[in-house]
């Protein structure tokens, strides 16, 4: 069973066991911090964020205290925060609740729990982002292709997906450069990966020279 560390507090926190919590807090924030920079590149003002996040968290927590007055007021500081920042992906949005959660677990003196699924959920973040899991065929891709307006997008490259896809859809449509200009934004899936660049020539050559990016599907759709 996990017990509270704050359970036989009586309206009073000991300097001891208020240290004791922000230290574990400070460790557990570390700890979410490495798991998060195995993933890959990541900004040192995010990672130095994930290290403070659950400490703050649990100062906060310890001084609501069960006021419900001051619970509120919390409530509202958090949401202020949220609109002065910065949108970010679904997984640094999961990285900061798993922060925060750590946080609120030794906030209220839970410290062997917070640090169990801590250490349960960093071996399953890992885990996926290791795998293969929730990655699309090699094969997927997302294609946008800029064009003159004077250009039907409708059909003007048909042909060229017909020779090199086996499955194409227009996703959007944009007006760019003051309306002079269309984005086209397509889900492709490629016959053969080999023959990427090839269809790309044919479509450089079809829109005037014009921008054109493909891309794995996955990294156009990270936002929640």
């Amino acid at each position: 069973m996990f017990t509270s560390i704050l359970n036989n507090m009586e309206g009073s926190l000991t300097i001891q066991n208020a240290l004791l919590c922000a230290l574990v807090s400070l460790a557990l924030g570390f700890v979410i911090a490495c798991i998060y920079g195995v993933q890959g590149a990541c900004s040192k003002n995010f990672m130095i964020t994930l290290v403070l996040l659950p400490v703050l968290v649990q100062m906060v927590i310890m001084l609501v205290n069960g006021n419900l007055g001051t619970s509120v007021a919390v409530l509202g500081a958090f949401s202020l925060v949220r609109f002065r920042s910065v949108p970010g992906s679904s997984k640094e949005m999961a990285v900061i609740f798993f922060a925060m959660a750590a946080g609120l677990a030794t906030g209220t003196g839970f410290l062997s729990f917070a640090a169990v699924m801590t250490l349960v959920v960093g071996i399953v973040f890992l885990a996926l982002e290791k795998s293969c899991f929730g990655e699309g065929k090699p094969e997927q891709k997302d294609l946008r292709i800029t064009i003159a307006e004077h250009l039907d997008y409708t059909e003007i490259f048909d042909d060229i997906f017909q020779n090199y896809t086996s499955e194409c859809c227009l996703q959007k449509v944009k007006t760019t450069n003051l309306g002079s200009m269309y984005e086209l934004d397509y889900h492709i899936t490629l016959k053969d990966r080999r023959q990427e660049k090839e269809m790309l020539d044919a479509i450089r050559c079809r829109n005037g020279n014009l921008t054109v990016i493909c891309g794995r599907r996955s990294t156009l759709q990270e936002g929640l």
